[in-house]
């Protein structure tokens, strides 16, 4: 998947493409968090911004014979045109993603391309529609088919389902079918998640408040529109955050198919934090410090245990195979050992399964990375570094797995001179599978600190 943006925020023309890893980092106020947001905004509203159109006359068939049958081919047809359009649809929602006014984004285009020629049709796809107890019609796809079958369950009669809401329901089943292979499923941890992990019940207590005012309030007042000024003020993926901590308890029962299959992840992880989060059985969540009888709440506890709290839910309880976890600057609060293993920990999950996407400003997670490159090769000194350093072999990663992004200044080539323009874009860094990844960014700025205490220490000489 490439994305395209003009004209957001600080970017004011620029393109990825979304690796298996991708990363994306640069100076301060340079655009990250906004493609951060912009991205995490589409892959979490694209349902609603493709339009597929359910002639009426199937609808009619439907509920005259209690089946019909869709040529899916028909759709992929239009597929490109359907993107387009739901990107176009979705630049006008961007104030909303961001919680700013319209006028920042007057001239903002966004644009996605799927590799729509490589369109998988072999899995299987089943869906059922119920009310209640009864169930009122089905969708489903068998394995290499390229037909969806829609069938009722119960007599003509008896569907009560306005035909609109019959139309969006099939519809729905063609976008997963079509479009699901291409857009993972978004998981973000903000840059703010610190602050909401340590005001998580006062945002729940804030919320339950206004719904007591809704009762209250006179009848003219909308509720949805009252309900709406909680999060009207925060970019929706802080809103994401917000939810996701005030669902911490709910969720703790669940378990991910890491925790299923893979519980020297969340051991790995139990060792950046030093301990581990529980709920108790009257539903409080607190941090236990390894080695000490003791449970913290969430005030109490350090600011790198709040900064991956949502972090570590999300692996343990609800991460799935092809999902995609994004991490604001991942390196925050934590120490740079910790900033070493937090790399380890992310290729490792790239490596079952999981995208990653992360912004950051941390040389020790670009050089661990790096390092994760560089010993991934079947070569008998290599594996005696890995062994001897402790680098097992899922946490070595394939250099053809990352793409990284420097948001800077773009470069052009005047009379054979690079010069930097004023247009902010995202830069491709070069990326060996022999060398790492090249990160001017910090590269430039860890020589210049070299060179001067090279002269403070030298210069009597």
């Amino acid at each position: 998947m490439k994305i395209k943006v003009k004209n957001l925020g600080a970017l004011k023309q620029a393109e990825f493409t979304l690796g298996d890893l991708t990363i994306i980092c640069g100076y301060n106020n340079t655009g990250k968090t906004y493609a951060t947001y912009t991205l995490f905004g589409f892959l979490s509203t694209w349902r609603r911004m493709f339009a597929i159109k359910i002639k009426a006359d199937k609808i009619k068939q439907l509920l005259a014979d209690g089946v019909i049958r869709l040529d899916i081919q028909e759709y992929i047809k239009q597929s490109e045109q359907i993107v387009a359009k739901g990107c176009q649809a979705y630049t006008q929602e961007l104030p909303k993603i961001f919680a700013a006014r319209p006028e920042r984004f007057k001239t903002t285009d966004f644009q996605v391309s799927l590799d729509i020629q490589n369109i998988s049709l072999v899995k299987r796809f089943n869906r059922e529609i119920a009310s209640g107890e009864a169930s009122l019609f089905s969708i489903t796809k068998s394995e290499e088919s390229t037909e969806l079958v829609v069938t009722l369950l119960v007599e003509k009669e008896k569907v009560k389902i306005p035909r609109d809401i019959l139309e969006r329901i099939i519809a729905d089943a063609l976008k997963d079918i079509i479009f699901d292979q291409f857009l993972p499923n978004p998981f973000i941890a903000s840059a703010e998640r610190t602050g909401a992990a340590i005001f998580r019940k006062e945002l729940n207590f804030a919320r339950n408040r206004l719904l007591e005012e809704m009762g209250q309030a006179d009848k003219n007042i909308n509720p949805r529109e009252l309900l709406l000024k909680v999060y009207q003020d925060y970019p929706l993926p802080v809103e994401k955050n917000v939810d996701f901590m005030g669902e911490l308890e709910t969720i703790y029962p669940e378990s991910s198919f890491i925790a299923k299959n893979h519980s020297d992840v969340l051991t790995d992880f139990a060792d950046i934090i030093g301990g581990k989060y529980t709920v108790t059985r009257n539903d409080q969540l607190y941090y236990e410090p390894r080695s000490k009888r003791i449970k913290l709440s969430m005030d109490e506890s350090s600011s790198a245990v709040r900064s991956l709290l949502n972090i570590g839910f999300y692996l343990r309880h609800k991460a799935q195979v092809g999902d995609l976890l994004m991490v604001d600057e991942p390196e925050m609060n934590l120490h740079p050992e910790n900033q070493r293993r937090i790399a380890r920990l992310f290729a490792q999950l790239v490596n079952l399964g999981i995208k990653v996407f992360i912004t950051t400003q941390s040389d020790y997670i670009i050089k661990e990375l790096n390092t994760l490159i560089m010993l991934n090769h079947d070569k008998p000194h290599l594996k005696r570094i890995a062994q001897v350093e402790g680098y097992r072999q899922e946490e070595l990663i394939s250099s053809e797995k990352i793409k990284v992004y420097i948001a800077e200044k773009a470069s052009i080539i005047l009379d054979g001179k690079t010069k930097k323009t004023k247009c902010q874009t995202l830069t491709p860094a070069n990326i060996s599978p022999e060398l790492g990844i090249e990160a001017r960014s910090f590269d430039t700025t860890i020589e210049t600190m070299n060179r001067i205490q090279e002269a403070i220490v030298w210069s009597e000489e």
